[in-house]
């Protein structure tokens, strides 16, 4: 077990004004992972108040930007050494499988460099020609103070996705974990001050929803940057909106895979086994919409079948678990409720239902459900559900898949599977989400992701995600 008692704020550990300690427990087995304290608004405030006076009056914002990047690579460094603990301490807190959190080291460790390379090549200044005479000099610079907020299905990963960019940029950040992920967040403040990050620099905090709102609407916050669901990035966009804050959203989503009539079934079943059941379904980029033709739907929903029964479900930290536990008993009776609904409303289930997995008696753990025939209209088609449940809807045409992958609210992420590139393409084009990809492609770490519709406000990674933390400033000369 891992034990913090204390707040870490500003590069030290401080005691929490409020002296209350959150037990992370395991959702497999319900055992003891950790412990972390629980932020007050008064520990708010200081940590607001540590990365102010390191912004204002700090070396960080200051420094070139060469050196900021080569303190945050000593930081990957120390990170990559301990990188398989954290993975595996991941799994315990939340219940995700032992060969989700080890993909994710390894996203991580791309998209380290991936920034990296994008830092370098940022135009952080820019010297031209004035229109319509003289000269003039366009600078980045730092936005401020950051409010990252992240979610708790892969935490570090999200954290340094909002760290890297915020910190290269010049800004200080006020990090707020989830808190059922709250142990493991605390080790990213404890490395980056070991790389050499000044003091103030950096906080990290796990909050209750009240104190977080203390910290979205506090006045030292310049910037906040968050990833979780739609319902509270609607209310971070409000709250931050009424002050003139800068937010940027990315939230969840209900992606459709475009499955064409020249698929290779065994193929694309085996591919959405990891794009449709990640992370125990816990992925807000998950294929969770499956679309076929409807002459083809029968033979797909034997083969998703046959692959859902071929999962082993149990212990996540057994590298042979494809399906661990939801991350808690509240978000297991969460999807209980959108799986009887569609039971009452007479969905067909192919697999899977509302009871327990067979042999297991403990644990936050749901059957992974396909249901089949459905409707898009429906509401398990139609609302982010987050677990392991899976929707086969039918089409006739193209032109209707299309129809069908653009009726949501969401607009996150999305596939086409066919051998044919060209068509993929065009399909792809008439989708109205951030990102697509041909068949089991990987996500181009350099290019924007985020989301359209409900599904987001701005991008993350390359160019584009180290935009969300300047300010522009042109000096006319």
């Amino acid at each position: 077990m891992t034990y913090f008692s204390e707040l870490f704020i500003g590069g030290r550990r401080v005691t929490s004004t409020t002296v209350r300690i959150i037990e992370v427990r395991s959702p497999y087995d319900g055992t003891v992972v950790g412990t972390a304290p629980l932020a007050g608004p008064a520990d708010i405030d200081l940590a607001v108040a540590e990365a102010r006076r390191a912004f204002d009056h700090g070396p960080w914002p200051r420094l070139p930007v060469e050196e900021r990047i080569r303190i945050i690579e000593r930081f990957h460094a120390l990170y990559e050494a301990r990188s398989d603990e954290f993975a595996r301490l991941t799994t315990r807190e939340m219940g995700a499988p032992h060969w989700f959190t080890q993909a994710i080291r390894s996203l991580i460790t791309n998209q380290s460099h991936a920034f990296f390379k994008a830092a370098r090549g940022y135009p952080w200044e820019d010297r031209r020609d004035g229109f319509p005479s003289g000269k003039g000099l366009w600078l980045r610079e730092p936005v401020g103070v950051v409010a990252a907020i992240i979610p708790w299905n892969a935490p570090h990963q999200v954290a340094l996705g909002k760290l890297y960019p915020a910190l290269i940029a010049g800004c200080t950040v006020v990090l707020k974990l989830a808190e059922e992920t709250a142990v493991d967040g605390q080790f990213l403040g404890e490395l980056f001050t070991e790389a050499g990050l000044p003091e103030g620099v950096l906080s990290v905090v796990a909050a209750d929803r009240e104190t977080s709102e203390r910290l979205i609407t506090h006045s030292g916050i310049d910037k906040i940057g968050f990833t979780g669901s739609t319902a509270v990035g609607r209310r971070i966009a409000g709250l931050g909106g009424a002050l003139l804050k800068r937010v940027s959203l990315e939230l969840g989503g209900k992606s459709a895979a475009i499955v064409l009539d020249d698929a290779d079934l065994e193929a694309t079943v085996a591919a959405l086994k990891y794009r449709s059941f990640p992370n125990n379904g816990q992925v807000c980029v998950a294929q969770t919409r499956i679309l076929v033709p409807r002459r083809r739907q029968s033979e797909y929903a034997e083969a998703m079948v046959a692959m859902i029964q071929d999962m082993t479900i149990g212990d996540p930290s057994d590298d042979a678990t494809f399906l661990g536990p939801v991350v808690s008993e509240r978000q297991r009776l969460r999807i209980i409720d959108y799986i009887c609904q569609a039971e009452a409303e007479g969905i067909r289930i192919a697999i899977g239902g509302s009871g327990m997995p067979d042999g297991m008696n403990h644990g936050n753990f749901i059957r992974p459900t396909l249901f089949a025939d459905v409707d898009n209209s429906a509401r398990i088609a139609q609302e982010e559900i987050f677990g392991p449940v899976v929707c086969m809807i039918p089409y006739d045409s193209e032109e209707e898949a299309v129809a069908l992958a653009n009726a949501s609210e969401y607009g996150l992420a999305g596939s086409v599977w066919t051998p044919d590139a060209q068509r993929a393409e065009a399909i792809a084009r008439n989708v109205r989400t951030g990102t697509m990809t041909h068949g089991n492609a990987a996500i181009d770490l350099l290019s924007p992701f985020g989301g359209f519709k409900q599904s987001g406000i701005g991008r993350e990674f390359g160019s584009e995600g180290i935009n969300h933390y300047i300010e522009h400033k042109t000096i006319a000369l």
